[in-house]
Order: structure tokens, then C-alpha cells, then sequence
């Protein structure tokens, strides 16, 4: 019980420390010093002089996420009228796709949702204890609902945009989502980045809030993951 205060006891008072200096300095402090730049948004890597068709045997098959990967949350705090993005990330990523020709026909990924992490250890426990309830929604998943085509005939390192359709499942809800994913070969692993925009009452989810800056109502799942074949 005394560790639990003193961990309770050190969180609050690590926001109360960051929300006097918010206070003291501004919302642009805030969001140019205490937050800083965000991660970049996920992408794919291209190679332009690559080029060679990619023949279906090559991609067919079990695939896995593999080293390289991550998932978590992109969303826009508000401090004043000032808005500031903030990201958490995690490499701790599981997943599966099944490929037939050049049909992605089955694929479910899961992610452990208490391992995200931002910069900042006031927000990040909030979102797990209060807004996420990680002791009780430990991961989240998508399953893909239905097959998803090649826009074209695939070519090693050339850049394809699809859009795949499934259930996500997030602090214990489910709902059907739609996303719009960058797909690429390079012979021997597949890249995949994209993002899923939420509201987070469709989950259940109160907006967070560190009590001196409010959070928006919506904000984005993404994830870049790396697969290589099993």
C-alpha cells in the first residue's frame, strides 16, 4: 500500500509540476518544449529503381509482423486555443496475413495496448489507468473482414494504396472500421503503414485530459508494420 502512494503520490505530482510550468510559460512552451515535434506520421519505404513485376509465388502464402514494427495513437491536445499533436508508440506487435495470388485474404494483428508510450509519464499513465483501462483491455486487435485486391500488378519497391475493411477492437469494444493502407515489396519483407480514425466514445473511451489541457473528441490508430513470410 505505501509503494502504491508513493507511486500515486509522485504522478500527481509530476502533473502538477508540468501544469505550473504550462501556466507560468504558455501554451507554445508547452507544446515547442514540454511536448515537442511528434513522431512522423508512418510510411512506407519506395525504391523507384527497382520496378520488377512481382510474381504471385513470390508473395503467396503465411506472412508474420516481424522486427521494425509498431502501433499506437496520434491525437491533438488543446491548451489555449493552442493545438499541440502528440503521439505513443509500441513495438509490441503480433499479427498474421494470409495471401492467395494477389489477394490479401485473411489478417488479424494485436497490440499491447499497456505498453504505449509517449514522452510523458503523467499522460501515459492516465491513458492506461483511467482512459484505456489496460488492467482490463490489455490489447487491441483488427481482423480483417474481407479480402483485399492489389490495386494493380505489384512491382518490386513500388508504392500500392489499398483499402482494407475489418473490426477493430479497442478497451473491450468492437466496431467495423474501414482504412487506407501503403502497401510495398522489396523482394523479401512487406511494408505496411496506415492509420484508423476513432472517436473515442464509439469505444467507450472519456477523451483524456491532464486537467490543464483538454483533448479532442477523435484521433487516429496507426501502425507500420514489417512482415516477413513464416
Amino acid at each position: 500500500m505505501r509503494k502504491r502512494a508513493v507511486v500515486a503520490i509522485t504522478a500527481v505530482g509530476a502533473v502538477l509540476v508540468v501544469g505550473a510550468l504550462v501556466a507560468f510559460a504558455g501554451p507554445v512552451f508547452y507544446r515547442d518544449v514540454i511536448v515537442g515535434a511528434p513522431d512522423a506520421v508512418p510510411t512506407v519505404t519506395t525504391n523507384a529503381s527497382a520496378g520488377a513485376t512481382v510474381a504471385p509465388g513470390d508473395v503467396q502464402g503465411d506472412w508474420q509482423v516481424s522486427d521494425g514494427s509498431y502501433a499506437g495513437y496520434r491525437v491533438d491536445e488543446v491548451l489555449n486555443g493552442t493545438h499541440v499533436s502528440v503521439d505513443g508508440r509500441t513495438d509490441q506487435v503480433t499479427g498474421e496475413v494470409t495471401v492467395d495470388g494477389e489477394t490479401v485474404t485473411a489478417a488479424t494483428f494485436t497490440v499491447d495496448v499497456a505498453s504505449i508510450a509517449t514522452d510523458q509519464g503523467s499522460r501515459d499513465s492516465y491513458f492506461r489507468n483511467t482512459a484505456m483501462q489496460t488492467f482490463r483491455y490489455p490489447t487491441a486487435t483488427f481482423t480483417l473482414s474481407e479480402p483485399v485486391a492489389a490495386a494493380s500488378t505489384p512491382r518490386l519497391g513500388a508504392k500500392q494504396t489499398v483499402t482494407a475493411r475489418g473490426a477493430l477492437m479497442l478497451a473491450g469494444t468492437t466496431n467495423d472500421v474501414s482504412v487506407t493502407l501503403d502497401v510495398v515489396f522489396d523482394g523479401t519483407t512487406a511494408q505496411v503503414a496506415g492509420s484508423i480514425p476513432i472517436t473515442f466514445a464509439d469505444y467507450g473511451v472519456e477523451a483524456p485530459s491532464l486537467g490543464f489541457v483538454t483533448v479532442e473528441k477523435t484521433g487516429f490508430v496507426e501502425f507500420s508494420l514489417v512482415l516477413t513470410k513464416k
